[in-house]
């Protein structure tokens, strides 16, 4: 991507990746064990990262703290999910394909494919010899990260701390950010990975700047394939015929949190078209009148 160095890092990584999710892939499938699945992708992330920085050896500072961010998203978000799983015992994502061979196999290759994909931006920005001083670009992006990382962080545990009260058992996550977003947690990953995206442009130059498609990648994967539709989905089976449950996705947005009282009075083709009140996340709802 512009550099023979560029290229080694990029093989160097992908090689990792493919490596390390096929190791998860053959336990989950083998032994039919999914409690791994999301540990295995975040750490991947801190993997990937390290790794790049300890053999460029540069030690610049944008490559240290844009590391380090990686690196703490990463094992937040990897021990988190663990611990989560432990506990809860399954990932209600995985229902449909925990037996299907086929449907698995496809949800490693993407896993494996975000991972490399997301990396792109820490991986050409510890492999370059660039290094200018601190830019614009720098500050926003680590503002992005802050916020995005926070409001993960907080919507994790809003949701853990809901789901732990037996009062709450069988019942969705409505309270707190939940009440404003009814993925909030996404919403904060989308923004931190971002953040990281634009905090390496200054590092980035021609063909370079490619490593756009890593959030983009995210976004779309988060957005479309396998984060809110599966989600969705899934609450939509067990809560879509309960009224209080209609109410709540028509007065909460489905990724940027927003008050109720705003989000329900915008027009249902503002929210269709802007806010994505879509059709593929209403999979198992009836007559609620979002579309109408």
């Amino acid at each position: 991507m512009g550099t023979v160095l560029d290229s080694h890092f990029l093989a160097l990584t992908a090689i990792v990746t493919v490596g390390y999710q096929s190791l998860f892939f053959l336990i989950t499938a083998l032994l039919r064990f999914d409690k791994v699945t999301d540990f295995a992708g975040t750490t991947n992330f801190v993997i990937l990262a390290i790794l790049t920085l300890l053999l460029k050896g540069a030690w610049h500072f944008r490559q240290i703290v844009l590391s380090l961010l990686v690196v703490i998203w990463g094992l937040r978000l990897g021990l988190f999910l663990l611990m989560r799983i432990l506990q809860w015992g399954e990932d209600h994502r995985l229902d449909e394909m925990r037996n299907n061979l086929t449907k698995l196999t496809v949800f490693w290759i993407l896993q494996a494919l975000w991972v490399w994909t997301v990396s792109l931006p820490i991986t050409i920005v510890n492999a370059s010899e660039r290094n200018p001083s601190l830019k614009p670009q720098d500050v926003i992006g680590w503002i992005m990260w802050s916020i995005g990382i926070v409001i993960e962080a907080t919507a994790d545990q809003q949701k853990l701390m809901f789901k732990n009260s037996p009062a709450n058992r069988g019942k969705w996550c409505n309270t707190g950010l939940w009440k404003i977003s009814r993925h909030p947690n996404y919403f904060g990953e989308i923004l931190l990975w971002w953040g990281i995206f634009v905090s390496s442009t200054p590092v980035l130059k021609g063909a370079e700047f490619l490593v756009l498609f890593g959030p983009v990648f995210l976004t779309f994967l988060l957005l479309f394939l396998s984060g809110i539709p599966l989600l969705e989905a899934s609450a939509n089976r067990r809560f879509g015929t309960l009224e209080e449950y209609k109410i709540y996705r028509k007065r909460t947005s489905p990724l940027i949190p927003l008050p109720s009282a705003l989000y329900e009075r915008l027009p249902v083709w503002f929210k269709a078209s802007f806010l994505l009140e879509i059709p593929l996340y209403r999979r198992g709802v009836h007559d609620d009148g979002l579309l109408n």
